[in-house]
């Protein structure tokens, strides 16, 4: 999580994950027929589905871990995995664990074509943002516009309006879009 863009979901799959993979391997020990079947399973997920964020892959992931540990006969152990897991995914969820600030934003600046966009904007961020970071420029409307796609952090989200006002000053008063932080599994590409 230090200085990289990563989602929530993400962050929680990655301390999860492990736990599920030991449950598997566990139950698996030695049974070549199993872990055979496992693994074709696990293809077919994978594969055969149209692709999840990691809060879903995680979801199906922990439900065959359990279902396996069922169906080689261990009730217990997959009782106790839905208990310990499951609690720990609670835990993560209602603390908070890997969510980002409040200040962080997605902001969405459309510009006409003629303006030059790589340092109009500087001066504002400088004193709105305590980061910014270009993450996408596209065209729109045949070429005529850019929609520049960025990720900032507020120094002060009281002064969101101020800082939209003033960036519509620049823009010519086009669209402008600033919201809660976009996983790039849900961006568009």
């Amino acid at each position: 999580m230090y200085k990289s863009n990563y989602s929530r979901n993400f962050v929680v799959a990655l301390v999860i994950l492990p736990a599920l993979v030991q449950v598997v391997i566990t139950v698996v020990n030695g049974n070549l027929g199993a872990a055979v079947s496992v693994m074709g399973a696990f293809s077919l997920v994978r594969f055969r589905s149209a692709p999840g964020s990691s809060k879903d892959i995680t979801a199906i992931f922990f439900a065959m871990a359990v279902g396996l540990a069922n169906g080689m006969g261990y009730v217990i152990y997959s009782a106790a995995i839905v208990l310990t897991v499951g609690a720990i995914y609670i835990l993560l969820m209602s603390t908070g664990f890997g969510a980002k600030g409040e200040r962080e934003r997605h902001l969405k600046i459309l510009v006409p074509e003629s303006l030059d966009y790589t340092q109009i904007f500087d001066d504002i961020f400088a004193r709105f943002l305590n980061r910014s970071e270009l993450v996408k420029v596209k065209t729109t409307d045949l070429g005529s516009v850019f929609e520049l796609n960025y990720s900032i952090e507020m120094k002060d989200k009281g002064r969101e309006k101020e800082f939209i006002d003033e960036l519509r000053t620049r823009n010519g008063n086009l669209t402008i879009v600033c919201g809660r932080p976009v996983s790039h599994a849900a961006e568009e590409i």
